[in-house]
């Protein structure tokens, strides 16, 4: 099988430089950029380094930038063609009125400006701050995620802000800090080279991470066994030692199996756990029954590969265990995260070379954007908002009183309830797309018809923003300088390539605009990006994320810097928890005792199969930048459900015939792509389309009630055939032969 990360330099010498330098022919030496610009990736959270080329304020194409570290040159099929969407016509270049009766017609700065400071302060003044609430976007850079942090609570002076990573990373963080006191991946991936066991669960890595999987082939180079736990085979799985098809769901009772399973044979570090860590014996307690034959009704895997999972594990001299969103969309994501982190620490194997833990980050700036500041219950540095400590270290960086710092708010499918009981009035968006990304979608659009009014930022008119009343053109990754925090813990730059079109401005721009209109100019007089990271970098001073010692000239001379950095001659730290010296109360790693219990939309007789959710290899999130990309949607043009041959004979039905999918939230249809990579009780839908194709149409809207995470990975839902055989587009042919 061929791997799916691309060789972005073997691809180039066999294509040659029409491969990045469409119709160069039209273009008089466009072959010659003007700049070639060393930075990173927009999408995922590896931020793989790339090299843009750049031609009369153009991004016109890229190069391998074979020195990064951590991807070395290689590229995704989203990376390879990142670059396409900087000349999209569908940019926006004008800010827009969304005129009753007429549609979007555009305006002047000043008037959209005029309006939006008017409809703030006439909601504020009439209901209350908090009735303005603030949705973010974890793919802004770490400069932009903060300042919007304090742009929220000293301009906006709201409470309810909230951002998309609570889709994504937020029951890992969670999680995380429970047991370990600080929420990032413990190592580097090159760790992974020479780990002799790593567990994969929930995360299709070949599909949504590429080029991490060059790590885990060079491990399985080095002879290391694979456990992969998902209920589809995914293109990971087909190559693993082990393949865990447990029902998705019952993620924490095959991991309390596991941890049973090694005390009950004493695959334990019992120096780790008696010198190291605490809550062991609650734990081990919580678990005492979990035996493979009732891990094996549980999941639906067979016990036989349960218990060789756990042999494998246990008796590792090194190992890696990574996860992601597969187990922390559930109302159980954050018990999830702890009952694979019990098993890493009975084991004693981690803060070792080679031995690690980690959630891979979903979103750009995923990791970044979840420590400065944008989440309803946090401030820089991996702060908490209820801490008067924090309040009162905060408040001093922003010069203001900590009584006026507002406390916790609602996370970002609370404010969606929030606006349909009349809470929050008024909203303003950037760079978030909730009404494809978030469950429930119908509940949703229904809410973003009740706002009195709606400005969102954006460089594209998403699905979102056409609810809006205004929309305010902001700017693409690469026309702000800036940092990011990739998925290990390597702060990264961002350099600008080029300036955002005539008519719109950097996202930046427009924040520090409305907040000197709103009274707070004194707050944000930033001459660039770098005095933000500045001030982010003493903000942070202290906090569990502490970026202080970490500057851009640093970054710039080590190609990253690894985070914690506490002061300016630490070399920062890639591998976590050397010293044993855990950010606890009592510096000890926490076991947590976990129980399993079911989801929140159990199967029953109406509903009697589960339908989970995913992307695939050549889109990205909502869709907003992918789908404009036409190679991309060639790959795969539209959302199919996927469905075991088992499963299709007893509804009667056939290859590509439309379906009716039904859950308690309402009904879609897609078309059926039987396979038999897929679980017999399971049916799969991709969410990165909109509207009538969108599968959060059918996700429900309960939460985890520590991480307030969505419950996308399980909703028991029923299938109905139509009868009509569509034409779909699957997959290039390229695509295929992967």
């Amino acid at each position: 099988m061929a791997k799916l990360p691309i060789d972005a330099e073997k691809i180039i010498a066999q294509y040659g430089p029409s491969l990045h330098m469409p119709n160069k022919e039209a273009i008089p030496g466009r072959d010659e950029p003007d700049s070639i610009i060393e930075t990173h990736c927009c999408f995922c959270g590896m931020q793989c380094g790339i090299k843009l080329l750049a031609k009369n304020n153009k991004v016109v194409g890229f190069e391998p930038w074979m020195e990064f570290p951590f991807n070395e040159g290689r590229l995704c099929p989203k990376g390879v063609l990142r670059y396409m969407q900087n000349n999209h016509e569908d940019r926006l270049t004008a800010p827009i009125l969304n005129k009753p009766g007429v549609g979007f017609v555009p305006i002047s700065w000043d008037e959209a400006m005029d309006s939006t400071i008017s409809e703030i302060k006439r909601i504020q003044s009439q209901y209350g701050n908090d009735a303005f609430a603030m949705l973010s976007g974890v793919s802004l850079s770490n400069e932009k995620s903060y300042m919007v942090g304090k742009f929220a609570r000293t301009a906006l002076k709201t409470k309810n802000l909230d951002y998309n990573g609570r889709l994504c990373m937020v029951s890992a963080g969670a999680g995380n800090k429970k047991a370990f006191g600080l929420d990032r991946t413990s190592n580097n991936y090159q760790d992974l080279e020479k780990a002799e066991v790593i567990i994969v669960t929930g995360a299709n890595v070949s599909e949504t991470f590429p080029t991490l999987t060059h790590w885990i082939w060079k491990a399985r180079d080095n002879g290391a066994k694979l456990i992969v736990v998902d209920p589809r085979m995914i293109p990971l799985a087909r190559t693993a030692d082990i393949h865990l098809d447990i029902r998705p769901g019952t993620d924490s009772a095959l991991f309390g199996a596991i941890l049973n399973y090694m005390v009950q044979h004493d695959m334990l570090d019992h120096d780790f756990i008696n010198n190291h860590t605490s809550g062991f014996e609650e734990a081990k307690e919580a678990v005492k029954d979990y035996t493979l034959d009732w891990a094996e009704d549980i999941t639906g895997a067979k016990k036989e590969k349960i218990e060789e999972a756990a042999k494998l594990w246990g008796k590792a001299a090194t190992s890696f265990l990574l996860h992601a969103r597969g187990i922390e969309h559930h109302t159980k994501g954050v018990e999830n995260v702890l009952s694979c982190i019990n098993i890493v620490l009975a084991s004693g194997r981690i803060g070792r070379p080679y031995c690690g833990y980690g959630t891979i980050t979903g979103q750009g700036n995923g990791q970044g954007g979840r420590e400065h500041g944008h989440k309803c219950d946090q401030l820089p540095g991996n702060r908490d908002i209820e801490n008067p400590e924090h309040r009162k270290y905060i408040s001093q960086v922003w010069g203001i009183e900590e009584s006026e710092l507002p406390g916790k708010g609602l996370s970002a499918y609370e404010i969606i309830e929030a606006i349909h009981r009349g809470e929050i009035k008024g909203l303003i968006s950037i760079c978030f797309n909730p009404l494809v990304s978030l469950p429930n979608s119908n509940y949703v659009r229904e809410a973003l018809e009740k706002l009195e009014f709606y400005v969102g930022i954006d460089f594209f008119l998403s699905e979102t923003l056409r609810h809006a009343n205004i929309v305010l053109p902001g700017s693409l990754h690469e026309e702000e300088e800036g940092t990011v925090t990739t998925a290990e813990g390597r702060v990264v730059r961002i350099r600008k390539a080029v300036d955002p079109p005539k008519g719109a401005k950097t996202d930046t721009e427009i924040l520090l605009e409305i907040a000197r209109r709103l009274g707070a100019a004194d707050k944000f007089s930033y001459e660039n990006s770098e005095d933000i990271f500045n001030e982010l970098r003493v903000a942070s001073k202290g906090g569990t994320a502490d970026y202080y010692g970490i500057t851009y000239d640093k970054i710039e001379k080590n190609m990253g810097v690894f985070w914690p950095c506490p002061d300016l001659d630490h070399p920062g730290t890639p591998r976590l928890w050397e010293d044993k010296k855990f950010k606890t109360p009592d510096g000890k790693a926490h076991f947590n005792a976990v129980k399993y219990h079911e989801s929140g939309d159990p199967i029953d007789e109406e509903y009697p199969i589960i339908l989970t959710t995913g992307r695939v290899v050549s889109q990205y999130l909502s869709g907003s930048q992918t789908r404009r990309i036409g190679k991309l949607v060639h790959q795969f043009a539209q959302p199919l459900l996927e469905i075991h041959p088992k499963l299709a004979t007893q509804y009667g039905i056939n290859q590509n015939e439309e379906v009716i999918v039904k859950t308690k939230r309402g009904e879609a249809k897609f078309p059926a792509n039987i396979v038999e990579t897929i679980r017999e009780d399971t049916v799969f839908l991709p969410y990165h389309w909109p509207g009538k194709k969108s599968a959060n149409q059918l996700t429900s809207g309960h939460l985890d009630p520590i991480s307030k995470i969505p419950e996308f990975k399980v909703s028991a839902c029923s299938l109905q055939p139509t009868g009509k055989i569509v034409e779909v587009n699957k997959f290039s042919e390229a695509y295929k032969s992967s």
